[in-house]
């Protein structure tokens, strides 16, 4: 039977206008669904616009579509709950439209449970590298960049329905898992340290987590060092204490390590025999001997620069102690209390010099007298009390990281010193026995007791060996040599224990200082919206330019400045700053 060809030719008519019928209207569902998930997505309101109907009995408008909006009802209830203010009127609308308006509806929207909203997923790129998440796992640190709908959605590209973040993709692991497993944050192994702490920062983990990261990197947490709340009081605190807080700290610390340097120069100079005073002392059998003046006269220059040198350290000393913010805690320090040391010794000198000027005046015979009876023990005491004086040179400890190092190092250390010293007394004791049973038959021999020779197996442990003592026997020379290799050992095996702590503590330190000085001003946002707590947007439908969009993410046009029909601002009197009960508005109108 032949084909009729105008049949097929309306036939094939027919085909092609249902199918392009059916794709129109399957393009229109999916751009419906689309708005609708990106409304439920960022706890917006959206406005639906349901075509013209005959079984639809709602109010007409304009060209006759019915407008139909979601009451607060129909909306997830995990979502924030807006008050009327900002959902711009759509309550009072709702109440004015019949009740039977809702129920007939084909487009009305059942209530959806209340973890739909939490359990949807999330997709974040991170310089290409995309991730999935649900928004539960976000919102359990809502204080943070990721878990604050305000701040996430600054980050949002409407275009490809993701988060984008110009970051470091290997960090992102662990800043994820963060949020994924409550709290764990653990550093990979391939990225610096300065590098996440810089993505902890950006991401707004919070205070807690970034010093619990730098407590596992080994970063001991600082104590928060009160200051003085008077105004006076904390600018003269800050002066002394903390030469790195102002350049005039500065000045005055380098000062103060002059002064120190001086003092100690002089301590040490005037012990020469050019520049020493000496004087006659008779004696009870009516004889003269020449003895060294311990009490320096005040004529002497070394006196004059002392002098100097002690008003500096007692100003010092007063003015920190009268600014300090906890004057009983202030000699608990260690170097308050080494600096109080450092300034005795010249007030005990100076009572002895007014007490020399007023000896003198006496009879020669009772000064004579006197002198023979409590000679040694003055001259003793003077001299320990010129000793102190070289307690000064830890006041440069102060102004000296390194010596803060060595200091915390021996601290940390002192278990293994104790060990060491340990080891030593067993080994002396082992040792100075054995040698002087081995020499005991030797008419040469050096060690008398196993007292004398413990001098011997101290200074042959240690790899000294002065040469003073010696055994002289077949026996004897092979306790030394077991003493000495026993000395080698024992001291090797701490040793190690110290060097690596002195690095933990120098590297500790450095990394703190690089930190410190670090500026993270350049840690900046490219967001794709605006995310101005109280500004809702609209837009009216996809017919907005993509060209207009990439302005908007590249920062060229200003979306609060340019007008534009889809940004429409709207007043927010009732708003409040929560971050679990407050979101970006944004109104979303379908054409279905």
């Amino acid at each position: 039977m032949p084909w009729d060809r105008s049949l097929v030719a309306a036939t094939d008519h027919n085909s092609s206008r249902c199918f392009a019928f059916t794709s129109a209207r399957w393009r229109r569902f999916r751009a419906k669904i689309s708005r609708i998930q990106f409304a439920e997505k960022w706890g917006v309101t959206p406005v639906l616009r349901p075509r013209r109907t005959s079984s639809l009995g709602g109010s007409k408008e304009g060209n006759g579509s019915v407008s139909h909006r979601l009451s607060s009802s129909s909306l997830p209830r995990s979502l924030p709950k807006l008050g009327s203010e900002e959902l711009g009127g759509a309550d009072q609308q709702q109440q004015s439209q019949p009740q039977t308006q809702q129920t007939s509806s084909p487009h009305h929207f059942e209530p959806i449970p209340h973890d739909h909203d939490f359990c949807e997923r999330v997709v974040i790129n991170v310089s290409g590298l995309r991730f999935e998440t649900q928004l539960r796992t976000l919102h359990q640190f809502p204080d943070s960049l990721l878990g604050d709908p305000h701040r996430r959605i600054r980050y949002f590209d409407p275009l490809r329905n993701e988060y984008f973040f110009d970051r470091n993709r290997p960090s992102f692991d662990a800043i994820l898992y963060y949020y994924q497993s409550g709290g764990r944050l653990r550093r990979p192994v391939n990225v610096p340290l300065d590098v996440f702490a810089e993505e902890i920062k950006f991401y707004e983990l919070g205070e807690v987590a970034f010093n619990k990261f730098r407590e596992d990197e080994g970063f001991i947490k600082e104590e928060e060092k009160p200051l003085p709340e008077q105004e006076l009081q904390k600018k003269m605190w800050l002066l002394f204490e903390y030469p790195e807080s102002s350049q005039a700290a500065r000045v005055i610390a380098i000062i103060s390590v002059v002064v120190i340097l001086l003092s100690i120069f002089i301590f040490c100079l005037e012990t020469l025999p050019e520049f020493k005073h000496y004087k006659l002392f008779n004696t009870t059998n009516n004889m003269t001997r020449v003895v060294e003046d311990e009490v320096p006269k005040t004529t002497d220059a070394f006196f004059i620069i002392e002098t100097a040198c002690i008003v500096w350290f007692t100003f010092e000393l007063l003015v920190r102690f009268l600014a300090c913010p906890n004057k009983f805690n202030f000699f608990k320090d260690v170097m308050n209390s080494i600096d109080l040391v450092a300034i005795i010794p010249y007030f005990i000198t100076l009572a002895t010099v007014v007490a020399e000027a007023k000896a003198t005046e006496l009879p020669i015979v009772s000064v004579n007298e006197r002198a023979g009876n409590n000679q040694a023990m003055s001259l003793a005491i003077l001299r320990v009390i010129r000793l102190v004086r070289v307690f000064r040179i830890f006041k440069l400890s102060r102004h000296s990281k390194g010596l803060q190092i060595l200091g915390r190092t021996l601290k940390a250390s002192m278990r293994e010193l104790g060990l060491l010293i340990f080891f030593l007394f067993i080994g002396v004791i082992l040792f100075s026995s054995a040698v002087y049973y081995a020499e005991a038959d030797s008419e040469r021999s050096y060690f008398k007791s196993i007292p004398d020779a413990f001098w011997w197996a101290v200074v042959t442990m240690t790899t000294v060996g002065y040469g003073d003592m010696r055994p002289v026997g077949v026996w004897g020379k092979i306790v030394g040599s077991l003493c000495a290799i026993a000395g080698v050992l024992t001291i090797a095996l701490p040793v190690p224990v110290i060097v690596s702590n002195f690095n933990y503590f120098y590297h500790r330190e450095t990394d703190q200082e690089e930190m410190q000085s670090q500026n993270f001003n350049h840690v900046t946002s490219c967001p794709y919206l605006p995310g101005t707590v109280g500004t809702k947007l609209k837009r009216d439908s996809l017919s907005e330019s993509t060209s207009d969009i990439m302005e908007m993410e590249e920062g060229t046009v200003d979306p609060a400045t340019t007008p534009s029909p889809g940004l429409v601002k709207r007043s927010n009197p009732g708003h409040t700053n929560n971050n679990h009960s407050s979101s970006v508005s944004v109104a979303v109108e379908t054409d279905v």
